[in-house]
C-alpha cells in the first residue's frame, strides 16, 4: 500500500462545548497508481481527511502510514520536507500567487530545494506542458481565466514530480468543458503512474471512468468503498 489509515480521528474543539468530530475511525488502504474518489455532502470530513493525508494537517488519533511512513506524530519540520518530496496539492482555492508570472508560480516548491536555474526552468516547462499551461509561463497570474489558473496549480503540484497528488474540488470553479479537460490531465498523469486523490461533489467527476476506488463519507466515517 501507498498510503493506508488505522482507527484515524480528527476532532476540533475537543471538550468544548462546540466539540467537531469531524472525523472518525477511517480505515482506508490506496496503492500505487490507483485514482481514488472521496465524496460526500459538504461537512462530512472529505476535505479534512485529505489534508490529513496530504499531510497538512495531522490526526487526532490513530495511525497514517504514506509511503512506509508513520508520519502522523512528525514535527512540521520533517512533515514540511516529506511533503515538498514526495507529495502535491491542488487546493480549491488555487492559492496562487498574484503579480508573479506563472512560471514563477510553478516554481514555488522548489525553491527550498536549491536547484541550479537551468534545473528550476527545465522542471517548471515540463510541468507546464503535462498540464498544458506553457504557452502562459510568462503571463501574470491575475490575467488568466479560472480554467488555466486551474493549470498553473496543478503544474505547481507536479513541478518536484512526485508520486501522490491531491486535488480538492479540482473543478469547483470551472464549466463542464474545463472540467472534462481538468479531468483527461488526470488520467494522463494516472497513465504515468501517479497516484491521485481527489475530492469532489460534481457528479460528472463521480461518474468517471478513471477512478479505481470511491469512497462516500458521511457525518466523518466511511459509509461506502
Amino acid at each position: 500500500m501507498l498510503l493506508q489509515t488505522e482507527n484515524l480521528t480528527k476532532t476540533f474543539n475537543a471538550g468544548k462545548p462546540n466539540e467537531v468530530k469531524a472525523l472518525q475511525a477511517i480505515n482506508l488502504r490506496v496503492a500505487s497508481n490507483e485514482c481514488v474518489l472521496l465524496q460526500g455532502a459538504s461537512g462530512s470530513g472529505k476535505s479534512t481527511l485529505l489534508a490529513i493525508l496530504s499531510c497538512l494537517a495531522r490526526p487526532s488519533s490513530g495511525e497514517y502510514i504514506c509511503m512506509g511512513e508513520k508520519v502522523s506524530r512528525w514535527s512540521e519540520k520533517f512533515l514540511t520536507k516529506f511533503r515538498q518530496r514526495h507529495l502535491g496539492v491542488i487546493f480549491q482555492q488555487f492559492n496562487l500567487i498574484q503579480g508573479l508570472s506563472v512560471a514563477d508560480n510553478i516554481a514555488i516548491p522548489l525553491l527550498p530545494q536549491q536547484f541550479t536555474r537551468k534545473a528550476l526552468t527545465a522542471a517548471v516547462e515540463q510541468a507546464a506542458e503535462t498540464a498544458q499551461i506553457r504557452h502562459r509561463l510568462a503571463f501574470k497570474i491575475d490575467t488568466l481565466s479560472g480554467g488555466e489558473m486551474q493549470r498553473v496549480a496543478i503544474a505547481r503540484a507536479l513541478v518536484a514530480n512526485p508520486p501522490l497528488l491531491f486535488a480538492d474540488e479540482p473543478t469547483a470553479h470551472l464549466d463542464s468543458n474545463l472540467a472534462k479537460e481538468i479531468l483527461t490531465v488526470f488520467e494522463n498523469l494516472k497513465a504515468q503512474g501517479k497516484t491521485l486523490l481527489i475530492t469532489s461533489h460534481d457528479l460528472w467527476v463521480q461518474q468517471h471512468p478513471i477512478f479505481d476506488k470511491k469512497i462516500t463519507l458521511k457525518d466523518g466515517k466511511i459509509e461506502k468503498i
